[in-house]
């Protein structure tokens, strides 16, 4: 493993800035991909996209019972409620004969991810034109050092904000792996207008270049098809996305726990497995911004792991990462880990990208 990358006396004030990191990066025959957590989304409004924000929605919910789960785990990190609920559960089964307990448990554990998928929605901006045109554009920017130079975008985050930027600005700049059918093709040629199918994902798989790797607001699990939700019947997206969800649809959302239990959602959905092992089988750079790699995200680091790995002897691997930090709580918390990765390890100070300005 690559230990040590970082000097323990290395300090904040001596991270290189992004640009520098990307100037080196472009000297290098290899690509470079991008990682993105919650930090991409709470760098455009913190008040919308923080745990804070979501915690006070649900609070404002009046679930006696989540709101007592808040209470006692004396938190508002919903990846350690979840994971204490499962705890909680596990434990039930054991000492409940009556199954009262148990049910109950999960009923809430059920009721805590449905509010969170409705805290997102709710707290999200009504549409892509609410985000003024000078930071869509900075954005869009910024994702295209990546996607334009043959890298690939992966997000953690369930929100919108990528999707509309390169809808806005671009939609041919990336592919997600979504398509539709032409229905009627024949009749098309004698002269009909053309007819196509839901949006449905798979057609474009192999040339996908942005992934989103814990599913997203979007996205929808019919039970036989990976279906998106687009703009339709001169309605936004967030409106028709709302409309599944009050009759029960909801979107992909990988709302687990630790990183085992997330790692076990994700392999039962082929969507996110694809996802998944893309990731896995990066090669060159990867950058991360706004993703911590904290207790919860071990599966993420293995799949780290399995790209620097694989193509040893061909040198077709992941050789590095370049993780960005805002802090020098940040910088202590990756120093402490950077023994678990497999490639070198490098940081960077995150607060210098300027995303969307």
């Amino acid at each position: 493993m690559a230990k040590d990358n970082i000097p323990k006396d290395f300090k904040f004030d001596d991270l290189q800035d992004y640009q520098s990191v990307i100037k080196k990066l472009n000297k290098r025959s290899y690509p470079k991909h991008l990682i993105m957590g919650n930090g991409f989304s709470m760098a455009y409004d913190h008040k919308i996209f923080s745990y804070n924000a979501l915690y006070d929605f649900i609070e404002k919910l009046e679930d006696a019972t989540l709101s007592k789960l808040f209470e006692v785990i004396n938190t508002k990190n919903f990846e350690l409620v979840m994971r204490q609920l499962d705890n909680f559960i596990e434990i039930a089964k054991t000492f409940d004969d009556t199954g009262v307990m148990v049910k109950a448990l999960q009923d809430a554990n059920q009721r805590l991810q449905e509010s969170l998928i409705e805290a997102v929605s709710s707290l999200h901006p009504e549409h892509v034109f609410a985000v003024p045109d000078a930071e869509s554009q900075s954005c869009y920017n910024f994702l295209q050092e990546y996607l334009s130079n043959g890298g690939k975008v992966f997000s953690t985050n369930y929100d919108l904000l990528l999707y509309w930027i390169l809808m806005r600005n671009n939609p041919h700049s990336s592919i997600d792996g979504f398509g539709r059918e032409h229905l009627n093709p024949v009749e098309t040629r004698r002269g009909e207008d053309a007819e196509f199918g839901e949006l449905l994902w798979g057609k474009y798989k192999e040339e996908q270049t942005v992934y989103y790797l814990h599913g997203t607001l979007p996205i929808f699990d019919t039970g036989t098809e990976i279906e998106k939700e687009v703009y339709r019947d001169s309605k936004y997206l967030l409106d028709n996305i709302k409309e599944r969800m009050d009759n029960k649809e909801y979107p992909i959302f990988v709302t687990a726990g630790n990183g085992t239990e997330k790692l076990n959602h994700i392999y039962h959905n082929r969507y996110l497995t694809f996802c998944y092992e893309s990731l896995s089988k990066i090669t060159g750079s990867l950058v991360s911004f706004g993703f911590n790699f904290g207790e919860y995200d071990e599966h993420i680091i293995d799949a780290v792991n399995k790209a620097s790995l694989r193509g040893a002897q061909s040198g077709e691997k992941l050789f590095s990462i370049y993780i960005g930090v805002y802090s020098e709580a940040d910088l202590e918390h990756i120093k402490n880990i950077q023994y678990k990765f497999d490639c070198k390890v490098n940081v960077y100070n995150a607060q210098t990208a300027n995303i969307w300005r």
